[in-house]
């Protein structure tokens, strides 16, 4: 149990963090709201992703899909959130990051509960 959640906050993390530099790069090409813009749209695609190969490698069950997907793009929210705001440091979007794999682990617990 310990290490699939160890997994899926790797994978959500991961997954988020390069397909966030995907858009990013795609939306560069329309100016700096396009490259902000392409960022999020690549980073809640890489955190449906991680989910879909979550339930796949049965990390999480079938039915906590959207919460964590959910719980993910919160985390993602609030990770884009504190990153503009400390766009100056290098560490402090990095270190953000993590809050996605949180959002979508504590997502993963709340569909595990339902329907019990």
């Amino acid at each position: 149990m310990f290490w699939r959640l160890i997994w899926l906050f790797l994978l959500t993390c991961g997954a988020s963090g390069l397909l966030t530099v995907v858009g990013s790069f795609g939306g560069h090409a329309f100016g700096r709201t396009g490259l902000f813009v392409g960022a999020v749209v690549g980073g809640i695609i890489g955190i449906a992703l991680a989910g879909l190969i979550a339930r796949r490698f049965l990390l999480i069950e079938h039915r906590s899909y959207v919460p964590t997907v959910i719980g993910g793009t919160i985390g993602y929210v609030l990770s884009a959130v504190i990153a503009v705001i400390d766009l100056h440091t290098p560490v402090v979007p990095i270190l953000t990051v993590s809050l996605v794999g949180l959002g979508a682990v504590a997502g993963s617990f709340t569909g595990r509960n339902q329907l019990q």
